[in-house]
């Protein structure tokens, strides 16, 4: 009885210390990948900047990968999959056709990142997160941890991004409670829209506020838009979100304050007052909070549901499922 007694104890804290274990990979961690892949981070980072050195532009839209994938169903790299005949996916949504980009860029990461790895061991929604982080970092802007373990989602929904996805012409209580409806709170909000110092918008999301909203536009700003984006043609035309889109600095809350907002959600954290516009105000005039804060922001934004332990899968080539 005694050594069956001693037995039945071993097995409970065999079970308990398994339960542990798996409960800690179900959890993500900053050192997700030291044991598995050392060189994936570094790996990452190098093709990040390589990307943005041929083409500023491209950091901005990396970050906004990242956004746009966490905002549908979570973290999970729904946002890369390509349409199948048995799903459309998020590439097509309205928020995203012809707007989000760098698919090519993940592409190059995940090969390379698959050859350092010796096999299939980071998956793509890891990969966002990080290279929303190092482009950030490249272009003036401060670190920040990111937390990995996150796994992919194996369908995506053309549907709930365009149900989801907040869109330009919003007006600040739509775009709150878009926010936090995630549990993102209206500082969030702020801080995260603050990513906008990165970046540019075409004419189609900013010819409403071009034409239409006048007296919160500053007049020299409106007439230099009026050269770009005409009442009607030319919606591709882009304009930069800031007077500085490919450097992380405070020039966005600025431009708020002074009427210069290219969109009309920008504009409304500063035109509803409140505490919106105090949290602008105070971000215009200490960049260094806001590096601090956007930080944290992009972390609580990457804890977005993600997929972990047995859920979803890590994907081979981040634009499909693997093959059963």
């Amino acid at each position: 009885m005694a050594a069956s007694s001693r037995m039945g104890a071993l097995l409970v804290v065999y079970l308990t210390l398994m339960a542990a274990a798996l409960g800690v990979r179900a959890e993500l961690t900053a050192d997700y990948y030291s044991e598995t892949c050392p060189l994936a981070l570094s790996t990452i980072k190098v093709l990040v900047g390589t990307a943005i050195v041929g083409e500023p532009r491209m950091g901005a839209s990396l970050v906004r990968l990242h956004f746009h994938d966490c905002f549908v169903n979570g973290c999970d790299g729904s946002i890369l999959l390509d349409d199948t005949d048995d799903m459309v996916g998020e590439k097509t949504a309205k928020p995203n056709n012809n707007s989000v980009r760098g698919y090519e860029v993940i592409d190059t990461i995940k090969s390379a990142v698959n050859t350092v790895c010796l096999g299939n061991v980071v998956s793509c929604a890891d990969i966002l997160a990080v290279a929303a982080r190092d482009s950030i970092v490249a272009l003036g802007g401060t670190s920040y941890d990111v937390v990995l373990g996150r796994r992919d989602a194996t369908t995506a929904s053309m549907d709930d991004a365009n149900n989801v996805i907040p869109n330009p012409f919003m007006d600040l209580p739509a775009l709150q409670a878009s926010f936090e409806s995630l549990g993102l709170s209206l500082h969030d909000l702020v801080v995260l829209s603050g990513g906008h110092t990165l970046g540019y918008a075409r004419c189609l999301f900013f010819r409403g506020r071009l034409y239409n909203e006048t007296a919160t536009l500053d007049p020299t700003y409106a007439a230099s838009l009026d050269e770009r984006c005409p009442l009607s043609g030319d919606d591709d035309a882009l304009s930069a979100l800031d007077d500085t889109p490919t450097t992380v600095d405070t020039d966005y809350y600025q431009g708020l304050i002074q009427g210069r907002a290219l969109l009309h959600t920008d504009q409304q954290l500063y035109q509803g007052g409140g505490d919106a516009g105090d949290l602008v105000k105070y971000y215009a005039d200490n960049p260094t909070k806001f590096w601090e804060d956007f930080g944290a922001a992009m972390v609580k934004l990457g804890n977005l549901s993600p997929l972990t332990g047995d859920q979803g899968e890590v994907r081979e080539n981040c634009r499909v499922v693997n093959q059963a």
